[in-house]
């Protein structure tokens, strides 16, 4: 079992800034692919970004490349997800995942089935 926390969210203006942080215990982190994904009031969730258990491959969103940038620190066990010059269509909740499968490549860890623990989520509201 992998228990997974995240926080960072809150409320920013467009055109601001924040990092999303996920922390994660149980299991040996740095075994896990780790991805985040996020869901809006009345849509499906959707893949923001994932990232390998190096931490040198990722892979983002093409309508999220370019702002948001995800990382992690396996000495800290955190995966963290940079989201820059935000807009308020970017609000929802956040979530971080973990993933097992390493049989397949990164650009496909992009649907929920390849990912075997979740977060709670943490909110972002972005105004105009």
């Amino acid at each position: 079992q992998v228990q997974l926390v995240e926080s960072g969210g809150g409320l920013v203006q467009a055109g601001g800034s924040l990092r999303l942080s996920c922390a994660a215990s149980g299991h040996t982190f740095s075994n896990y692919r780790m991805g985040w994904f996020r869901q809006a009031p009345g849509k499906e969730r959707e893949f923001v970004a994932a990232i390998s258990r190096s931490g040198g491959s990722t892979y983002c969103s093409e309508s999220m490349k370019g702002r948001f940038t995800v990382s992690r620190d396996d000495a800290k066990n955190t995966v963290f997800l940079q989201m820059n010059s935000l807009k308020p269509e970017d609000t929802a909740v956040y979530y971080c995942a973990a993933s097992r499968n390493i049989w397949i490549s990164i650009v496909q860890l992009t649907t929920e089935s390849e990912y075997d623990y979740w977060g709670q989520g943490t909110q972002v509201t972005v105004s105009s």
